[in-house]
C-alpha cells in the first residue's frame, strides 16, 4: 500500500492540513495539541473585515457611527508617520507604550514566579503570602490609579509600578499553579535516582512548571496593555492611550481608529512572539 503524500509546508503553515505531529494521532478531538493554526481563516476574516470597511466607507455608512472612512484613516497614518502627534513621532508614542508593558512584565516575573514557586513548595511562604495574593487578585488593576498617583505621582516610575501590580499575581497564580501540577510520581523518581532538592527544582519541577508560567505570562501581558492604555488616558503626554485621549478631545475619529488598531497589531503581534517563544523553550507541552 503506498505511503500517504505528505502535504506541503504552505498547507500546513496555513492549518489546512496536519502537521507530522498530528498526523500521529488517532483521537483528535477533545485535545488541545491536534488543533492546527488555522491561519487560513484569520487572513480570510482580517481581508473580509478591510472589505466591510471599504465597502461601508464607499456607501457613506460609517459617519453616523462615528469611524472614519478609510481613506481619512490611511491620509491621517500617513500624516502620523511622518510629522508625528504632538510634536511626538508615532514610534516613540509606540516605543513609551511598548516599553511600560515589558517592563511592568519583566518586573512582576521576575518576583512573581519565585514567591509563586516558594507558595507552591513551603506551607511557610503559602501561609504568608496566601492571604495577600488572593485579596489583590480580584481588584481590577485601574482601581489602584488613584492610590498610585497619590504616592508616586504621574512620573514614569508609577506608571511601571503600576504594571508590575497588574502581572505580579498573575506571575504568581500561575508558577505556583505549575508547581501543584508537578507529578509527585516525577520527584520521587529522582529522589530515587539520587537527585539532591536543587536539582529537583532545575530538572523536575521548572520543566513541569514552564506551559503554567508561559500562560501567565501570556495573561499578563494583555491585562498590562489594557492597563497601560488606562493609565495613559489618565496622566500622560506620550503614549498611545494618551494619544488617543488628546484625540478624542479634538474629535479625530481617525487617530482613534487608528490608535486602537495599533494597540491591537502590538498585542497580537506580542502573543504570537510568546507562543513561538512556547513552541521554542517548551516543546514538550501537551505531549507528556
Amino acid at each position: 500500500m503506498p505511503e500517504p503524500e505528505k502535504p506541503s509546508r504552505l498547507a500546513v503553515w496555513l492549518g489546512i492540513a496536519d502537521n507530522s505531529f498530528t498526523r500521529q494521532k488517532t483521537v483528535k478531538f477533545g485535545d488541545a495539541s491536534a488543533v492546527n493554526s488555522g491561519r487560513l481563516y484569520s487572513i480570510l476574516i482580517v481581508v473580509i473585515l478591510f472589505a466591510a470597511w471599504i465597502i461601508a466607507s464607499a456607501a457613506g455608512v460609517v459617519k453616523p457611527f462615528y469611524w472614519p472612512p478609510i481613506g481619512a484613516a490611511i491620509d491621517r497614518l500617513q500624516i502620523l508617520m511622518t510629522d508625528g502627534f504632538r510634536n511626538v513621532s508615532l514610534w516613540n508614542h509606540i516605543g513609551i507604550s511598548v516599553y511600560r508593558v515589558l517592563s511592568g512584565v519583566f518586573y512582576g516575573a521576575v518576583i512573581g514566579i519565585p514567591l509563586g514557586f516558594a507558595m507552591g513548595l513551603s506551607s511557610l511562604a503559602r501561609g504568608l503570602f496566601d492571604p495577600i495574593v488572593e485579596f489583590m487578585r480580584p481588584i481590577p488593576p485601574l482601581a489602584l490609579i488613584p492610590l498610585i498617583i497619590l504616592w508616586f505621582g504621574i512620573g514614569e516610575f508609577a506608571k511601571i509600578f503600576l504594571l508590575f501590580l497588574a502581572s505580579l499575581f498573575i506571575m504568581t497564580l500561575a508558577a505556583r499553579s505549575g508547581v501543584s501540577n508537578v507529578r509527585v510520581s516525577k520527584v520521587h523518581a529522582a529522589y530515587s535516582l539520587g537527585a539532591s532538592r536543587l536539582q529537583i527544582l532545575r530538572h523536575v519541577i521548572l520543566p513541569n512548571a514552564l506551559p503554567e508560567i508561559f500562560t501567565g505570562l501570556r495573561t499578563a501581558m494583555g491585562v498590562c496593555w489594557g492597563t497601560v492604555v488606562a493609565a495613559e488616558l489618565v496622566a500622560a503626554d506620550q503614549g498611545v492611550g494618551s494619544m488617543i485621549m488628546i484625540a478624542k478631545n479634538f474629535l479625530q475619529t481617525d487617530t482613534v481608529v487608528i490608535g486602537i488598531v495599533i494597540i491591537g497589531i502590538i498585542g497580537y503581534s506580542i502573543e504570537l512572539v510568546m507562543r513561538w517563544l512556547e513552541r521554542v523553550l517548551v516543546p514538550w507541552r501537551g505531549k507528556v
